[in-house]
């Protein structure tokens, strides 16, 4: 009876001390706020490991860390000494208000910008008097496309500021508007973006400075700003547009240079002045008071193809090294973003007009002093179509002292075809003989061919500088005349229902009218050539006739209108001189009076003529010698 006994007191204080056991648990149970609070933990410090998994230590920026800081609002002190063993002395900037997604408008009458509170930097930049071919406004920047971050070392960390938090405030200085962004340590130590518009200015002040920094950013180590931009399409053709999409940067003072135009191309410049991202019609560009001592550029041509919708046409990149002054830094720079117009360019006497492809050289200068100004005096009280066709008309008038010998010489030539023929026809199977006639009667007649291409070539400058003039005039973008709705691009009177190769995917009336206007010409100036014999080593005057017509309505298919308005009009005028001159000028029977008193008269050769002359002869010997043998 005794065990028993024993047995059920056992159980019974087994019993005893289990509850008491349970009751102690019950106890140490957290309440339901204390479990939320702790699974909120756990989850962001997942939330962390995710993110930051396989990074450099370099690129665990603010971004991250500011997703704890602003869940345990400096409250978690644990929480807070791990954001500052990543960040140092700059995790301040994620206790504060801005340490979150937002952004800030600046704006002036032409130019909108729009800043992020992550890096500080330009993430929408918009023309507010322009807009795409499509009518859709125009955004240099928007939807991430470009990022400007700088990288420096700081407490034995190197930090990005891209993702990283900056404080915004906005305020007035005169008329202008001025943005700073500081990414803080304290109350009164920063990191400080300053983005300063002007009224009316496309220019914008910016600056990069660091204040009370001293022994946190170690300016010992390198410093690099990285600006990275994809430009957009603005344009009905891209790879048109994409032609005239270049990287160009002036260096060492007053020199200029770009990258390719195609494939991907990349570069390393020292003492840069500014740089453009230009795409065709607009630009984006960085400049600065003081050169940047090194700067590695790089541009990726993204256009494919023409028949591929592609979004951008090239991305660009300039890591620019930045060098403090007197221990801290303080950058003095300026941001455009605005039209690539030799106008707006000109009147910051910065040689930005070198960003444009005007030509270079003589080519260039005349695009500057002549056509430039004459085409901007003209266009500001006509239509653009009207100024074109008049701009046409004085050049024709300035060369015609030049062109009125090339005419004349041209027209000389035609009326000795006569004699040309007796002198073959006398001297058949004489090459050489027939030669020296021929060369003979045409400075008697004063007809020589010399004559006329020494003026076609004194007129080269002024043609190329107009071929390069028209496809960057930004005057003449979405400007109509007649069918054309853009001088600035292709006129298109009908839509091909497939893409050809080289020539595209529409036609455009404009360059049919220059073909058939360059065919009646070379017709014109060349007819009598092509019935003459071939001559051995001679081009081929009847494929030459036929080639530039065609290369004119293959080619400026997809140039701007404007161009080839200009090349037609020009190709008219020329037409009606020349029949002008053929029919009230050039009398033939004169010439052909003149040509005979001359042949009567015993001519004195120069020493120059004579011996030519000797020297073909000995020349016909030898080969009469060769026959023989």
């Amino acid at each position: 009876m005794e065990e028993k006994k024993f047995d059920l007191n056992s159980l019974i204080g087994f019993l005893l001390i289990g509850a008491i056991f349970i009751w102690m648990l019950w106890l140490q149970t957290p309440s339901e706020e204390e479990i939320a609070a702790e699974e909120a933990k756990i989850e962001a410090e997942k939330v962390i490991i995710e993110e930051t998994a396989g990074q450099k230590q370099s690129d665990i920026t603010l971004t991250k860390a500011a997703k704890q800081i602003s869940a345990i609002s400096g409250t978690d002190s644990l929480g807070l000494s791990k954001l500052q063993n990543r960040l140092g002395s700059f995790a301040y900037s994620g206790t504060l208000p801005s340490a979150r997604e937002g952004t800030t408008v600046v704006e002036n009458d032409v130019l909108s910008l729009t800043i992020s509170n992550r890096g500080g930097f330009i993430t929408e930049a918009r023309l507010k008097k322009h807009v795409t071919h499509d009518s859709i406004p125009i955004y240099l920047i928007k939807d991430g496309n470009s990022t400007l971050n700088f990288q420096f070392s700081a407490e034995n960390r190197l930090l990005n500021t891209e993702e990283l938090f900056f404080e915004p405030q906005i305020s007035q200085n005169g008329d202008n508007q001025v943005l700073t962004m500081r990414l803080k340590t304290s109350a009164n130590a920063y990191l400080e973006y300053r983005y300063e518009l002007l009224p009316g200015e496309y220019m914008t002040n910016f600056s990069i400075k660091s204040q009370g920094l001293d022994g946190v950013i170690n300016t010992s180590q390198p410093m690099y700003l990285d600006w990275k931009l994809k430009g957009y399409r603005h344009a009905k053709s891209i790879s048109y547009e994409n032609r005239y999409s270049r990287l160009t940067y002036e260096y060492e003072g007053d020199k200029h240079s770009k990258l390719g135009p195609t494939g991907e191309d990349d570069e390393l410049e020292v003492d840069v002045n500014w740089l453009n991202f230009r795409q065709h019609f607009f630009s984006s560009m960085l400049l600065t008071d003081n050169s940047f001592k090194e700067v590695a550029f790089s541009s990726i041509d993204l256009v494919e193809d023409e028949e591929v919708d592609t979004v951008y046409t090239k991305q660009y990149g300039a890591k620019i090294l930045l060098e403090p002054r007197g221990g801290a830094l303080a950058e003095k720079m300026n941001l455009y973003f605005g039209p690539t117009d030799y106008k707006i360019f000109k009147k910051y006497d910065r040689n930005l007009d070198e960003a444009m492809p005007l030509g270079w050289g003589i080519f260039g200068m005349i695009n500057k002093f002549l056509i430039i100004p004459l085409f901007g005096f003209l266009s500001g009280w006509m239509p653009a179509g009207i100024a074109i066709i008049l701009l046409t008309i004085i050049l024709k008038l300035a060369l015609s002292p030049v062109q009125y010998k090339q005419y004349v010489a041209q027209a000389k030539m035609k009326v000795l075809k006569p004699e040309i023929d007796a002198i073959k026809k006398k001297n058949e199977g004489n090459s050489m003989k027939i030669q020296q006639e021929t060369m003979k009667l045409q400075n008697i007649a004063g007809a020589s061919p010399l004559k006329g291409c020494l003026p076609a070539v004194l007129q080269i400058p002024v043609f190329y500088a107009l071929f390069t003039f028209f496809p960057t005039a930004f005057d003449l973008r979405q400007k109509s005349f007649l069918w054309a709705d853009d001088l600035s691009s292709f006129d298109t009177i009908a839509e091909l229902p497939f893409y050809i190769p080289l020539y595209g995917d529409h036609v455009s009336l404009f360059p049919i009218l220059a073909s058939i206007a360059i065919f009646i010409y070379m017709m014109m100036t060349m007819g009598q050539s092509m019935q003459t014999q071939q001559q051995p080593g001679m081009p081929n005057m009847k494929f030459l006739m036929y080639l530039s017509p065609l290369f004119m309505l293959v080619f400026f298919n997809n140039y701007a209108s404007g161009l080839s308005l200009y090349y037609f009009i020009s190709n008219l005028l020329t037409i009606g001189i020349m029949l002008f001159i053929k029919n009230f000028i050039i009398d033939e029977d004169k010439i052909h009076a003149k040509i005979e008193v001359k042949k009567s008269k015993p001519k004195k050769q120069s020493k120059f003529s004579k011996k030519m002359s000797d020297m073909m002869e000995q020349a016909e010997v030898q080969k009469k010698n060769q026959k023989k043998k």
